[in-house]
């Protein structure tokens, strides 16, 4: 056996996070400058996006070395190997951070084994990796073998995310400010998806919130592949009947083995803006192009 260890960017719920004994490197944000830290069921998804809304500043920050130096160490000292499992390079520094840890922790402990994987998503398109490296290691597969099934597999886990104000991705350089302003005067709600590089791209401009969110399902109607036999994940920034829409239209189409819904964590929430709805689920090989 080994140890499971991700970041808070992967949005798993804490009872699944204690229950399956995976180890979370804690991610910083700030709020108007004031540095916060999510901790296993501190953060208040409504309090947070509602701050946002009355006009508080979110950011982010890189994860720097010595964060993963401080949790891996323990670990390993008690002679558990370890498997990693990071937030997409595409959109943050903190898998280069980790192979950074990596590299020093490797001199000082040679005798053990440490993997990592750029899982190339996050929030849940993170969360399912994790959760299928849970499974295939309590099946009995080795570190490395469990490493390589995930890391063949990432490029199957379809990442959809509808935005409600584009005011954050135009912040965040994902849309010109003229595209912005544009549609939000019309209520464009676009749709992005996670590409083969880990990154955010437009995937599509819907007219209508409700109807953005009937697309996102037809979408997975399309491209899931053998949803019985996956988790499908949700998750939303303070927006629970949506969530709760798309998850009804899912379960009309094809129900999946199990459908988890979260609140957006804090750090990709900080980048997305309040009322964002994001589906995540299994497809087949190459999903990441459609």
């Amino acid at each position: 056996m080994f140890q499971i260890v991700t970041d808070t960017s992967a949005n798993l719920p804490w009872d699944y996070v204690r229950d399956h004994a995976v180890s979370i490197i804690p991610f910083s944000y700030h709020v108007d400058g004031v540095e916060r830290t999510e901790t296993p069921g501190s953060f208040d998804g409504p309090a947070y996006y509602q701050a946002i809304r009355d006009g508080a500043v979110a950011s982010t920050s890189q994860i720097p070395p010595q964060r993963y130096v401080e949790l891996f160490t323990p670990l390993l000292e008690k002679g558990e190997d370890l498997l990693f499992l990071s937030m997409s390079s595409g959109i943050s520094g903190s898998y280069h951070s980790a192979c950074i840890a990596a590299q020093e922790l490797a001199e000082a402990f040679p005798q053990r084994r440490l993997r990592l994987v750029d899982t190339l998503g996050a929030s849940l398109g993170e969360g399912l990796q994790v959760m299928r490296a849970v499974e295939l290691r309590d099946s009995g597969m080795d570190l490395d073998a469990v490493a390589d099934a995930v890391t063949a597999q990432r490029d199957q886990v379809c990442q959809l995310l509808m935005v409600d104000d584009l005011f954050y991705l135009r912040r965040t350089g994902r849309v010109s400010g003229v595209t912005a302003v544009v549609g939000s005067l019309l209520g464009v709600k676009p749709i992005l998806k996670g590409s083969p590089e880990g990154q955010l791209v437009v995937s599509a401009k819907i007219r209508g919130r409700r109807h953005a969110i009937q697309t996102m399902a037809q979408r997975y109607a399309d491209l899931a592949r053998d949803p019985a036999a996956h988790a499908v994940g949700i998750a939303h920034a303070d927006c629970p009947q949506d969530a709760q829409l798309l998850a009804d239209l899912i379960r009309q189409t094809r129900p999946p083995k199990e459908l988890i819904t979260v609140c957006y964590e804090p750090v990709t929430g900080a980048h997305t803006g309040p009322d964002a709805l994001a589906l995540f689920f299994y497809g087949a090989p190459g999903v990441r192009l459609q």
